[in-house]
This record gives C-alpha cells, sequence and structure tokens, in this order.
C-alpha cells in the first residue's frame, strides 16, 4: 500500500497512531512503527526532559520512523520543539494552534510536519503554512475536540475539497473498514487514537483500559465547551461536569472543577470514578486489548477485505 503519506513519511502503511496523553509513551510508538504504521509519542502531558527520555527509548527499540505530536498551547511547547530538534526527530505533528509558527523551523531541520484541525478553514491556514500533511479530525474523537463539531465523514470530503496537500482523517476510526470508507472521502491516510490506546503497549492503565473496553453506545459526551471542548466518559467526574454546566457555571468555575492532573488520575492511575476518563465513539465496538501489531495487522486484513467486497458492480 503505497500513497503520498506513505512516501512522505517513509512507512509501509498509511496508519498513524494519535500522539495520545498519558497513552501514547515510546513503548506504544515504537510498537506501531514497527508493524508499519507511524508510531506518535504524546508530548501533552510531559516535560521536556521526559519527553527526551521517551525518544531516545523509542529510537532503541524501533529503527523504523517515528513521531512526536506536540500541542501548541502547552506551556513547555517551545522546549519540547527544541527537544525533537535536538534529538532529530523524524516527524512532528503538531496540534492546538497556529502551525505557521514552527513548520519552517521544523522543516529547516529535516522534520515532516502534519497539523491537526478540525475545520476547512484552519486546515488552508496549514497548508498556507506549508505543511506536508493535515489531519482533519472529527468530532468523534476522544480527548481535545474542535468547537464545530463537525462529524469525520463530513468533514473529510469537505477539507479534501480545497486542500492540495495529502490528507489524513481522524475521529471514529478503528477498523479497517473505517478506513477504506476514509479513503473513499479522499483522505491518504489515517489517524487511529482510541483503538490504539486500549493496546497492550498503551501507557494508559489497566483499569482504563479495562472498563472502556466494556463501554457501550452512547457512553461518551463532549463537555468541557466553556475551556476546550472534550470527550469524556459519563462517569462521576462527567456528572459533576455536566450539572455545573447545565446550571450555567463559568469558564473560571469549570476550570476550578477541572482542577490539575484531572486526566492523569483518570487514564494513567486508574481513578475511574473521579479521573477525566477521555477516549473516543468508538470505543462502543472496542472489545479486547490486543498489541499495537495485532490491531495494524486486522486493519489492513478489513481494509482489503472490503475493498473486494464493494469492488463488486451494482446491477
Amino acid at each position: 500500500m503505497r500513497n503520498r503519506i506513505t512516501d512522505i513519511f517513509g512507512i509501509k502503511y498509511p496508519i498513524i497512531s494519535g500522539g495520545m496523553v498519558w497513552c501514547s509513551g515510546w513503548k506504544l510508538a515504537a510498537a506501531v512503527s514497527n508493524a508499519g504504521g507511524l508510531g506518535l509519542i504524546g508530548a501533552g502531558s510531559m516535560y521536556p526532559d521526559v519527553l527526551r527520555e521517551h525518544i531516545r527509548k523509542c529510537k532503541s527499540a524501533t529503527d523504523k520512523p517515528y513521531g512526536v505530536n506536540i500541542p501548541l498551547i502547552s506551556k513547555y511547547s517551545e522546549e519540547l520543539m527544541e527537544v525533537v530538534i535536538n534529538e532529530n526527530v523524524p516527524v512532528v505533528f503538531t496540534s492546538a494552534g497556529n502551525p505557521r509558527i514552527w513548520t519552517s523551523r521544523l522543516h529547516d531541520a529535516g522534520i515532516k510536519v502534519a497539523h491537526v484541525v478540525a475545520s476547512t478553514k484552519f486546515a488552508l491556514k496549514c497548508q498556507e503554512a506549508g505543511v506536508d500533511a493535515v489531519v482533519a479530525e472529527g468530532f468523534e474523537a476522544g480527548g481535545h475536540n474542535g468547537r464545530e463539531e463537525t462529524t469525520t465523514m463530513v468533514l473529510v470530503p469537505q477539507v479534501k475539497r480545497h486542500l492540495d496537500v495529502p490528507l489524513i482523517a481522524a475521529g471514529g476510526i478503528a477498523t479497517g473498514d473505517a478506513m477504506l470508507a476514509a479513503f473513499a472521502l479522499g483522505a491518504e491516510g489515517v489517524q487511529v487514537g482510541t483503538r490504539f490506546a486500549l493496546t497492550e503497549e498503551s501507557s494508559a492503565s489497566e483499569e482504563f483500559k479495562r472498563f472502556c473496553i466494556g463501554l457501550g453506545e452512547g457512553d461518551t459526551m463532549l463537555v468541557l465547551k466553556k475551556l476546550v471542548p472534550t470527550r469524556l466518559v459519563k462517569n462521576d467526574f462527567y456528572r459533576e461536569v455536566e450539572a455545573a454546566e447545565n446550571r450555567g457555571a463559568s469558564a473560571e468555575e469549570m476550570a476550578e472543577i477541572l482542577g490539575s492532573g484531572r486526566a492523569r488520575k483518570g487514564i494513567f492511575e486508574g481513578d475511574i470514578a473521579a479521573g477525566e476518563l477521555e477516549i473516543g465513539q468508538v470505543a462502543c465496538m472496542v472489545d479486547d486489548i490486543p498489541t499495537a501489531k495485532e490491531v495494524i495487522d486486522r486493519m489492513i486484513d478489513e481494509y482489503n477485505s472490503g475493498l473486494e467486497r464493494i469492488s463488486r458492480p451494482l446491477l
């Protein structure tokens, strides 16, 4: 399977693991890369020294291309960028900010750049900034999300109509069938979060993983809209947030309820009741905890089977 995404990033399959805080450490990134995809280290929850450690461990665990995801709203974004440049990281995915700030500097260092967006407007800004690829993420995705609440199936073809650079689809993609659908809509790659968050190599707690594979349809919701829209599991913390939003709590009050370290508490430490549990809608389709390689192998098999199935002419 070869296209512009595989050529740009030097990978076998156009499958990228999402750079998820508390899930995407070096073990997951290396496992995805070794299986033929592009593994990303999620730097959003890391101090610069911690990121450096993850990068070096990832490099020792794979000789394949890998990358780092850096949310530009991170207060450590400049220091994190210096780390990836100094450590010769081959790929950086940026999000939550203006891609123009860092794209040229990263290119000068020989680093490929992709940026995550939730609208056509920002996709075009990415193209103007000179990124190598754009990730269009629908609001089905877990964690931080776009305010537009546009679904992947609407967002991807809309962005594709206006974009010349390669497009990567994200949000609600956990199977080869979903990958095939994204390609039919104009994507040349997929970024997969939830499915990789619930694998053996994910750095999320076992409590979080086991809880999430039991979720059903409708068990997540987009909340915290006065701060940063975030998709959460409906647990005790979610219900506290929902009650506050329903009574019209201010952004300041919502920030106080959120506090600090809430996502770490839920995802990394396994406090299922009081933690902030970020996961995508597609968790309702996930019922096991395989290796990252098994996920990729399944997706490729499903993609090929689906392609054969839909290639039959309509009579």
